[in-house]
């Protein structure tokens, strides 16, 4: 078991168990998956965007990861419907526990000028978007062999029934949110 499994079994579930005052253990909010998105604009033009960006996402997770397509064409941006424009991998399970303490514990800290993640980052049902701008913050990566920097989405999902819950839930893990108020 990974420690910060075992940190959420033995202490995170029962202080928000007794926090909370829940009368069933399965009404604990839990973390369900952790999903992690890199979206490419400039495949189009250059295809072997998309197989650093693939690369990258298989180096962090360990895991090989899903290439999207567009669902809609838009005449803006230049897309048709089914070009290929990102990549994303979903976590579960013991990786899912590894990546979120690689997060937390190596990769936030590496971030330039950090002052912690925004509170109000959550999407009113109890799941949080993170946005880092660049994929050097993982040390999987390295950076002679990088092309470009490419920023990426990373989405906790939770059981949690809403905000405050996961807010918690996520506090209690370490997730290192700001003090100030975002506007």
């Amino acid at each position: 078991m990974n420690r910060m499994q075992e940190r959420y079994t033995q202490e995170v579930a029962p202080a928000l168990f007794k926090s909370f005052g829940f009368k069933n253990v399965m009404q604990i909010p839990r973390i369900e998956k952790v999903v992690l998105n890199i979206g490419l604009g400039e495949a189009m033009d250059n295809p072997k965007a998309m197989d650093a960006a693939t690369s990258d996402l298989a180096a962090i997770t360990g895991q090989k990861p899903v290439q999207t397509k567009a669902k809609k064409a838009i005449a803006n941006f230049k897309l048709r419907e089914g070009r290929l424009i990102g990549a994303k991998v979903t976590l579960r399970g013991a990786k899912m526990w590894a990546f979120l303490d690689r997060l937390l514990n190596i990769a936030l800290p590496r971030v330039r000028d950090f002052r912690g993640v925004s509170a109000n980052a959550f999407d009113g049902r109890g799941n949080y978007t993170l946005g880092l701008k660049d994929q050097l913050v993982f040390p999987e990566i390295e950076y002679d062999k990088i092309d470009k920097l490419r920023g990426m989405e990373i989405t906790i999902v939770t059981t949690a029934k809403d905000d405050n819950q996961a807010r918690a839930l996520l506090q209690a893990l370490g997730m290192p949110f700001s003090n100030k108020k975002d506007a």
